[in-house]
C-alpha cells in the first residue's frame, strides 16, 4: 500500500461529477493495482479508525465518492482486468476498474453483450455501476445492474475477503448478499470482482426517432408504449434544451424538428414488426417520425443522445438529478419539472429514461455558480418532492451519495432506515466504509 499524499492527487480524488465540492481536501489517495493492495489499505484503516473512500472512475452523480479531511481514498480504477470471459456460459469475470464500454466491446468479438448501459459507459466502471446499481439505456428492456451481477468478490471493512452469489444462472442458497451488496455505494464491502451474466447479441435491432411540440407530449407518447403492452429495448427522452446544447456541441440540427425526440429500439426477432407498432402509437402525438434498420442511422441517433450531459456540461456547471416516477405519470413529472423551471427562473434540461421511468432533470448554473444552495438547490430540492408526491423515488440508479440523504426519510420512514442502519454496523461495525453516504 502507498499513501500519495501531494496535493495533486489529493485534488483530483476529491470529488466526482456531481457539482458537488467538499470544503477541504482527503487526506491522501492509495492507487490499487491488485486486491492485496486493498486488503492492505482497510487492515491499515481499521487499525487507525481511518475512513475510507471507495473510488472508480469519478463519474459519479451524487457525491458518493466525494472526500475531505481525515478520510482516505481508495481508487480502483488500476484493477482493470477482464479475468475471463466464457463465452458457452455467457459469463464474464472481471475486476471493478473495467470500462462498461470495454466489457460490452470484448462481449461482442463472442456474439453476447452486457446488458447495462448507462450513457457514461465509455468513461464508467463496472465497480462504480454496481456501486449504484446503475441503470442506462437499455434498462427498458434489460434492467438495472443489479439483474446482471451474479456474484461478487469483496473485501471487507476489517480486510476479510468474502466471495458472494454464483457463477450459475440460478441459485438460492442463503441470503442473498451479492443483490444487498450491488447499490450499497461502497459502505458495506469494497468490490474486487464481479462474475456477470452476458446475453446473446440480438439477431435484428429496428431504431425509431419521433420528434414532438413540446416534450410534455413526447413523455405521453412514452407512457403510451408501455400502455400498448411493447417493450422496446431503448425509450429515451431528449428536450428541447438538451438538444439546442447537442446542437451546439455538434454542429447538427436535431432542435429544428421540434422541441422533444424519443429514440425507440427495438430489438430481437420482429424488432421491425415491434418498431412499426411504436410507430402507430406516437403517431397521435408526434409531429413525425421515422425508422431504421441500418446500424449506423441507429448509432448516431444513441450518440446523439449519449452527448446530452457532456453538452450541457459544455455551456455552465450542472446539478444531475436522479429521479423515477411510475411510467403512467411521465407526462406529469415532465410538466412538473417544466413549473419548477418557469417558478424558480433555473435552466433545467430534462433527459430520460422514458421507458422505466426515469428522469434526469440538469440544473444548469453559470460557470462557477454554485448549485447547492440558492435557487438552483431551491429547484433541485422542488424537483425531489416532485417525484413523491407522484409515488416516485429520489434516485432511479445514480444512487444517494450525499446529496440526497435530506429526504430518504420521507421515502423509506425511519423504521426502514434504523434497519438499515443496523445492517451497515453488522458489515462495517467501525463505520469507516464511506461514512455520511447513501444512509
Amino acid at each position: 500500500m502507498k499513501l500519495l499524499e501531494d496535493l495533486a492527487a489529493r485534488e483530483a480524488a476529491a470529488t466526482d461529477r456531481s457539482g458537488h465540492r467538499p470544503d477541504t481536501l482527503p487526506d491522501g489517495v492509495v492507487r490499487a493495482t491488485c486486491v492485496d493492495d486493498v486488503v492492505e489499505t482497510l487492515r491499515w484503516a481499521s487499525a487507525h479508525r481511518t475512513p475510507v473512500v471507495p473510488r472508480g472512475a469519478g463519474t459519479g452523480l451524487a457525491a458518493g465518492a466525494s472526500a475531505r479531511a481525515g478520510e482516505v481514498v481508495l481508487d480502483l480504477s488500476g484493477l482493470d482486468r477482464i479475468v475471463q470471459l466464457r463465452p458457452d456460459d455467457q459469463v464474464a469475470v472481471v475486476e471493478p476498474g473495467v470500462l462498461t464500454a470495454d466489457l460490452d466491446a470484448a462481449a461482442g468479438e463472442h456474439g453476447l453483450f452486457y446488458a447495462p448501459d448507462p450513457a457514461s459507459a465509455a468513461i464508467s466502471t463496472v465497480g462504480g455501476n454496481i456501486a449504484t446499481n446503475a441503470g442506462g439505456l437499455r434498462c427498458a428492456k434489460y434492467g438495472v445492474t443489479r439483474e446482471s451481477v451474479l456474484g461478487l468478490d469483496l473485501v471487507l471493512a476489517d480486510g476479510r475477503r468474502l466471495s458472494t452469489g454464483r457463477q450459475t444462472v440460478k441459485g438460492v442458497a442463503g441470503y442473498d448478499l451479492t443483490s444487498l451488496v450491488v447499490g450499497s455505494e461502497g459502505t458495506l464491502a469494497v468490490v474486487v470482482g464481479a462474475t456477470l451474466r452476458l446475453r446473446p447479441r440480438p439477431a435484428e435491432t429496428a431504431t425509431l426517432a419521433a420528434h414532438f411540440d413540446d416534450v410534455v407530449a413526447a413523455a405521453a407518447a412514452a407512457s403510451a408504449i408501455t400502455s400498448a403492452r411493447l417493450q422496446p429495448s431503448v425509450l429515451e427522452l431528449v428536450d428541447a434544451v438538451t438538444l439546442e446544447a447537442v446542437d451546439a456541441a455538434r454542429g447538427s440540427s436535431l432542435r429544428s424538428r421540434g422541441a422533444a425526440v424519443l429514440v425507440v429500439q427495438c430489438d430481437g426477432r420482429g424488432a421491425v414488426a415491434d418498431t412499426a407498432a411504436v410507430g402507430e402509437v406516437v403517431a397521435p402525438f408526434a409531429t413525425s417520425w421515422s425508422s431504421t434498420t441500418d446500424p449506423a442511422e441507429a448509432e448516431e441517433l444513441l450518440a446523439a443522445r449519449r452527448a446530452g450531459l457532456p453538452a450541457l456540461e459544455a455551456t455552465g456547471d450542472v446539478f444531475i438529478e436522479d429521479v423515477s416516477v411510475p411510467r403512467s405519470k411521465l407526462a406529469e413529472a415532465v410538466s412538473g419539472v417544466q413549473a419548477i423551471s418557469a417558478r424558480t427562473g433555473v435552466r433545467i434540461a430534462t433527459i430520460a429514461h422514458a421507458g422505466d421511468g426515469n428522469l434526469h432533470p440538469i440544473v444548469v448554473v453559470e460557470r462557477g455558480a454554485t448549485v447547492t444552495e440558492g435557487p438552483p438547490w431551491e429547484a433541485a430540492c422542488a424537483v425531489f418532492d416532485l417525484a413523491l408526491s407522484l409515488g416516485g423515488t429520489l434516485t432511479g440508479e445514480h444512487g444517494v451519495g450525499l446529496l440526497k440523504r435530506t429526504w430518504l426519510r420521507a421515502e423509506l420512514g425511519q423504521d426502514s432506515l434504523d434497519l438499515q442502519r443496523g445492517l451497515k454496523a453488522v458489515f462495517d461495525p467501525l463505520g469507516i466504509l464511506n461514512p455520511g453516504k447513501a444512509i
